[in-house]
């Protein structure tokens, strides 16, 4: 949630930067009289309170004669207080739904344009794979080796699930644990999140309102299952003041994630590229705020060191700021090439959404001076298993069906060449 006072303190350089989110400044106009509204509101409940307060204690104090009166009038400041409250009420709950609706102010630095509009900043790993015969997609490479099967999954969940088998599990297992292993090189502590949270997590990280599409709920609980574990991780110091010396705090967590990919009807439909549940290491930081673009770099570069790690050649894009989510400021992504598609893809995203979450969270730090404020937070892809798959075994895929292993993959996998019969 942006902070509702630059619509009074900076109104132009605000309805100029959300301007470039496509946010109407008539609509930010609209919002800084709700605001003022509230502000009114708080301050006329306050008063009344006081006064009734006031008489209250008066009343105790008054000669008999006096105190049928004041009685009455006491009971006419209730009424106008309890008018008041309802009023007000009615207010914050607005301002908090229309205030929810508004995204984040993107970074100055962040490119202007829709999806489509990322500006690649440079490539990564080594030269794109140039194959002297006709690449298979990782769906022929994995179901040939039995490490895949799609359609008993459909069998039992339905379409855009997976089962992961023999040396696909084995894969699964050893990208994860190289990824936690890279992550913790750079001091990021490793999490086991639960995946199962309350509406309050979905809140304030953003993804309540805006993407409540996209996430699956629980029938007979108030509960959601998550998106991906920043949701968690973000809520980990919800309502908390961390002492300054703590900052930054870092972490590496692991989990399954759900998503509904509404909207993506027809879409990657074909094997595990866009899946409804796939598992993922998400790196997470809380830094203070002057420290937060420094963050945003670093947690890039650790993308990056895991990818040209894996031997991927992969290319590292700025996202347009009409292509952003909610909640993000500025944020980069890592595109795979995929030689069974012919094409870049997605395959980690970084973001900072700098204040944006720690609002709605209340997640601040203490200063010099006594006074609170908000830490800024960040996450970023350290790696999702299926999208990671899809790319290794594409890439490094030879004529006879099997996949060479990365050299840094090795240890953990415990083999040079995966699907050799």
């Amino acid at each position: 949630m942006i902070d509702a006072r630059l619509l009074t303190t900076e109104p132009d350089a605000t309805a100029a930067a959300l301007a470039r989110r496509g946010v109407d400044a008539a609509a930010l106009a609209d919002l800084r009289d709700l605001d003022d509204r509230r502000r009114q509101l708080i301050a006329e409940v306050d008063q009344a309170r006081a006064q009734q307060g006031g008489a209250s204690k008066a009343i105790g104090q008054a000669a008999p004669e006096d105190r049928g009166a004041m009685i009455q009038a006491a009971q006419e400041l209730k009424d106008v207080v309890a008018r008041r409250e309802a009023e007000l009420a009615e207010v914050l709950d607005e301002h908090a739904r229309r205030f929810a609706a508004v995204p984040n102010l993107p970074h100055p630095d962040a490119p202007d344009g829709v999806e489509g509009d990322g500006v690649v900043l440079r490539t990564i790993g080594p030269d794109k794979p140039v194959l002297d015969f006709p690449p298979r997609d990782h769906v022929a490479l994995l179901e040939d080796a039995d490490a895949l099967d799609l359609a008993r999954a459909g069998k039992v969940s339905g379409a855009r699930f997976a089962y992961l088998k023999g040396e696909g599990a084995l894969l699964e297992f050893a990208l994860v644990r190289y990824a936690i292993d890279v992550a913790m090189r750079h001091g990021h502590t490793p999490v086991i999140p639960p995946v199962l949270v309350r509406e309050e997590a979905m809140y304030g990280t953003g993804f309540l309102p805006t993407d409540e599409q996209q996430i699956f709920a629980t029938r007979d609980d108030d509960l959601y299952l998550v998106g991906t574990s920043e949701v968690p991780l973000a809520a980990l110091h919800m309502d908390e003041v961390l002492d300054p010396a703590a900052l930054p705090l870092r972490y590496a967590g692991y989990s399954p994630c759900f998503r509904r990919e509404a909207g993506a009807h027809g879409k990657d439909t074909r094997g595990i590229l866009r899946v409804h549940q796939f598992e993922k290491v998400e790196l997470f930081s809380f830094v203070a705020p002057e420290d937060s673009d420094a963050e945003h770099e670093r947690i890039l570069g650790i993308e990056e060191e895991i990818f040209a790690g894996l031997e991927i050649h992969a290319q590292v894009v700025d996202i347009p700021v009409g292509d952003l989510g909610a909640s993000a400021a500025r944020k980069f992504d890592l595109e795979a090439w995929l030689p069974g598609q012919d094409a870049y893809r997605e395959v980690t995203s970084c973001s900072n959404t700098t204040d944006y979450q720690a609002r709605r969270l209340k997640a601040r730090m203490r200063v010099a001076d006594g006074d609170n404020v908000l830490v800024h937070t960040l996450n970023g892809t350290a790696l999702a298993v299926q999208r990671a798959i899809i790319a290794l075994v594409e890439q490094h895929q030879r004529a006879d069906g099997t996949v060479v292993v990365p050299e840094a993959l090795v240890p953990h996998l415990g083999r040079e060449v995966l699907f050799a019969s």
